[in-house]
């Protein structure tokens, strides 16, 4: 094998945190990609909603790039595609439901991507995008048809997990192949790119039909509306919920476009039983509160989501009382902490109960705990381990526990890394440009860029505008007005430290030379730079200035 027949491991996004996921492998000059997904944007990140993997160094080749084939249907494996697919311009690989998933959101994307064609592979199907075959394998998680992908090259094979679990009993789709998975490592599998999300867990995640049992006894329990909230993407759990509620006498009302958006993908591609059929929230209006169950979205405190509506009494028809019940079925993704306890701390202030998986068992997790992936391991018995879709913490410690269970080499990436594979022992041999983008709404742009800095700032230190009117010779025309926002709470206090905004830049324009004056560049900027100073020295703060020069 020569070295430009060396395979190689990339990660542009899922490396070193939960979610974005971009994932490459190149070999012998052609590259393939694996995932291409989105995270949520904080309120570190004022104004945007969607963050995405910068994926220039793969742009810059897509020449090379002979296709992108999607794990599953999640929006951190999936979500960035309407976005990024124009810069790519590659074929698409998806199975049934996520490629049913995709095509419903094409229209919120980049202009070009209506140009976008998606093959859709069966289940356990294989494609062959020379110099890679890839093979999809079925296992389980918290949706439908997620897929580990077998990529073999002449250089050896890497099993791709994507996101997985073992759940004997998952409700909807069928059991993790693990024939297939203990044939493969018989074959011999060079690497194993693994899913380290849960890897500080003991024991197993648990089945979804115990989900089901948990919330049956809890709703049989109550007596006023009950509201569910999940993850719209967990169809097992929204089947889940149709079941409890059929048991309890109740009807289930879905409130969330999302939950709708699945619904009819299940039903498209034959998830959804054809005698189960929800409510909108409109028909359940007239319901008795004891025979309604709402299906929501907004279980991670997203502030659009339909629970967050409901709590602030602004949706247009969902309306929760003192003695309702709202019940949280799932788990705190780690950073919507604050969100979350926020939108509760509300409906508890309502009157609302709220139950969460603290309080009662009502959710299991979609990823594998330490002992599901000590059986992954044990079937596939790869050279290498290369652990992704965690934090720093999360793949140090999957990289040990992968050591412990006699795995010969372990590599831990982060998003950048240019991991060898083949031949020989695994090595870092490379770091190259990534980074993340803002969806900005019409286009994508850095997160660590103007725009974004400038919302920052704006954000945490307020804002002054300042309207200087001049001659041609930049003798002032009138006083400069100032205005601002985010600076004083008191009126009077403000109005005070905006006339000495006005003083300080009268004086600073009528002591500068008339040459100076007569640039605007330079006018401009020594107003700015003044009433900056002055506001600075006032208020303690740093205020965005900015500056309207015209000239008469």
């Amino acid at each position: 094998m020569t070295k430009s027949q060396a395979l190689h491991f990339l990660p542009l996004g899922g490396a070193g945190e939960i979610g974005m996921n971009l994932n490459l492998y190149e070999y012998d000059g052609s590259w393939l990609m694996c995932d291409l997904g989105v995270a949520f944007a904080g309120d570190e990140l004022p104004g945007i909603d969607l963050v995405m993997p910068d994926l220039s160094f793969i742009a810059e080749r897509r020449e090379k790039l002979i296709g992108l084939v999607l794990t599953h249907a999640h929006e951190d494996h999936l979500g960035a595609v309407p976005y990024l697919w124009p810069e790519l311009q590659c074929p698409v690989y998806a199975t049934p439901f996520a490629a049913a998933l995709l095509r419903r959101k094409l229209d919120e994307g980049a202009e070009g991507i209506e140009d976008l064609v998606i093959t859709e592979v069966p289940l356990g199907g294989t494609i062959d995008l020379d110099p890679f075959e890839v093979e999809l394998i079925s296992l389980t998680h918290s949706i439908p048809e997620p897929n580990a992908l077998a990529v073999t090259t002449p250089a050896g094979t890497v099993l791709h997990t994507g996101d997985w679990k073992l759940d004997p009993d998952p409700l909807v789709g069928d059991a993790a192949d693990e024939k297939a998975l203990r044939s493969l490592g018989d074959d011999g599998v060079l690497a194993m790119v693994c899913d380290s999300t849960n890897v500080f867990r003991p024991g197993t995640s648990g089945s979804e039909a115990e989900v089901r049992k948990g919330l049956d006894d809890l709703v049989a329990g109550q007596t006023g509306r009950v509201a569910i909230a999940t993850f719209a993407s967990n169809l097992a759990r929204l089947l889940t919920v149709f079941e409890v509620a059929a048991n309890n006498s109740r009807s289930v009302a879905v409130v969330g476009r999302s939950m709708w958006r699945i619904l009819d993908c299940a039903r498209e591609t034959g998830y959804l039983p054809r005698d189960v059929h929800f409510l909108s929230d409109r028909d359940a209006v007239d319901l008795p509160a004891d025979k309604v169950l709402y299906l929501t979205t907004g279980c991670q405190g997203e502030p659009n989501a339909a629970l967050s509506r409901i709590a602030n009494r602004t949706h247009p028809v969902v309306e929760l009382e003192r003695g309702d019940t709202v019940i949280f079925s799932s788990k705190i993704i780690p950073g919507n902490e604050r969100p979350i306890y926020d939108l509760i701390n509300l409906m508890i202030d309502l009157g609302i109960h709220v139950i969460t998986e603290k309080d009662h068992f009502v959710h299991v997790s979609g990823h594998p705990n330490r002992d599901e992936l000590a059986a992954m391991y044990q079937w596939v018995r790869p050279q290498i381990a290369v652990p992704v879709h965690g934090e720093a913490r999360h793949l140090r410690e999957h990289a040990k526990l992968a050591r412990e269970l006699q795995v010969p080499d372990a590599v831990t990436v982060a998003n950048g890394t240019m991991v060898r594979l083949a031949p020989g022992t695994p090595e870092i041999i490379d770091h190259v440009h990534h980074g993340r983008l803002a969806w900005s709404g019409n286009g994508t742009v850095p997160v660590d860029g103007n725009i974004v800095r400038e919302r920052r700032r704006l954000m945490h230190n307020g804002v002054a505008f300042v309207t200087v009117v001049v001659d041609r010779d930049g003798e002032l025309v009138a006083d400069p007005v100032v205005s601002a926002h985010g600076l004083l709470e008191d009126d009077d206090e403000e109005e005070a430290v905006l006339d000495g905004v006005v003083d300080e830049v009268i004086d600073k324009v009528e002591a500068m030379p008339r040459p100076q004056r007569r640039d605007d560049d330079v006018l401009g900027e020594a107003v700015r730079v003044s009433a900056r100073r002055f506001l600075r020295n006032e208020l303690g703060g740093r205020p965005v200035v900015d500056v309207q020069l015209v000239r008469v």
